[in-house]
């Protein structure tokens, strides 16, 4: 596969990726992961400073899906959705098999009343399966620009 057919599959995943969330299908988020992956949610100054500490740690799609049954069935919170605008994502490398990438993410909050805010904003460190024309999560490191979370972090991002 060459660059910019890695660069569109991957741009077209992480499209895929944001609408489900924000779509609320949330059973379809753990199929965007290998089977053994990493997910992880951390502040920028943690992963500056190479600090294992997470917001949330997930290492296999099992644990994703079993976030998702949490969500929808033993968390009590204030329901809301996210809109997702994501930034081009930069392939800072890649060869036949894989390819890892960076991708800045701004996530508006819209609770129920309407009321819509800046929820979080900071970058995706991805690394992609690329198989059959299908490019999958292998690992996926959220890191937050900011370390302060005003709520809980229910939905994925």
């Amino acid at each position: 596969m060459n660059p910019v057919d890695i660069y569109h599959l991957i741009s077209q995943t992480q499209a895929a990726y944001a609408r489900c969330i924000d779509d609320g299908r949330l059973e379809d988020w753990p199929d965007f992961f290998e089977p053994d992956c990493l997910y992880r949610i951390t502040t920028a100054d943690n992963y500056q400073q190479g600090y294992e500490a997470s917001i949330i740690h997930a290492d296999s799609r099992g644990m994703l899906q079993d976030r998702v049954s949490a969500l929808r069935d033993a968390n009590i919170y204030e329901q809301h959705r996210y809109r997702h605008i994501l930034g081009a994502p930069a392939i800072l490398s890649q060869d036949r098999a894989e390819a890892r990438c960076e991708t800045p993410f701004m996530v508006a909050r819209i609770m129920q009343d309407g009321a819509t805010d800046l929820f979080a904003t900071g970058r995706y460190l991805d690394r992609y399966r690329l198989a059959d024309g299908r490019a999958s999560l292998v690992e996926r490191i959220v890191v937050c620009d900011s370390s302060r979370i005003d709520t809980l972090l229910a939905l994925p991002l």
